[in-house]
């Protein structure tokens, strides 16, 4: 099977290249952009646009989206990426004094869909921190990677190479893979229970 994955961003390409082959799934990327529904869930989002990108190429496609929770705030939810354009890290750290609570959590929704079937999703809840200050010279200026950092780890996001958590991001598309994994081919009829039995005297 060959799916198509809709996305432009790098890191999420980065994944998808260094879990997909384990599995023996073939894959593309997809540049084409199409429309995102306004919803309360990353699920939702990520469902809707499968669906629609399935029937519109004909082929089994996967999109994620993710959304980030500060639960001071309880937002921004699925407006992260339009807010963090609008908000720089000095700023939500600003917002963010009055609050003891510095807690958060990435929700990351993986969805697989085939041409006029059901979306199948795998949702990852990952915990995070914000820091007390930006650090980090890993990202842009004013980027929230730059005050964002998973929950018990003392560097932030952009402290250190987006490599080095591939393997924490990409835990639901393992999950995925291995639904979506090619079949083990079956023997021939005339080679089934041709292979070497032990004796009994053997196995004791």
């Amino acid at each position: 099977m060959k799916v198509g994955i809709i996305t432009k961003n790098p890191g999420k390409r980065k994944i998808v290249q260094n879990v997909f082959p384990k599995y023996g799934i073939e894959f593309e990327f997809i540049d084409k952009e199409f429309p995102e529904i306004q919803a309360a869930t990353s699920q939702e989002i990520a469902e809707f646009t499968v669906k629609q990108a399935a029937k519109e190429l004909n082929i089994p496609v996967v999109k994620e989206d993710a959304s980030l929770f500060l639960r001071a705030l309880n937002f921004p939810g699925p407006f992260t990426a339009y807010l963090e354009k609008m908000i720089p890290a000095q700023k939500l750290l600003k917002i963010l004094e009055p609050f003891e609570d510095r807690s958060g959590y990435f929700e990351c929704a993986v969805s697989f869909c085939e041409p006029d079937k059901c979306p199948i999703t795998f949702v990852e809840k990952f915990e995070i921190e914000i820091n007390d200050k930006e650090a980090g010279e890993l990202a842009p200026p004013k980027a929230w990677d730059r005050i964002l950092k998973f929950k018990g780890e003392t560097r932030t996001f952009a402290q250190y190479p987006f490599e080095e958590r591939i393997h924490i991001w990409a835990k639901p598309y393992e999950k995925l893979a291995k639904t979506m994994k090619p079949p083990r081919p079956c023997l021939p009829a005339d080679k089934v229970g041709k292979g070497r039995v032990s004796s009994s005297s053997e196995r004791k």
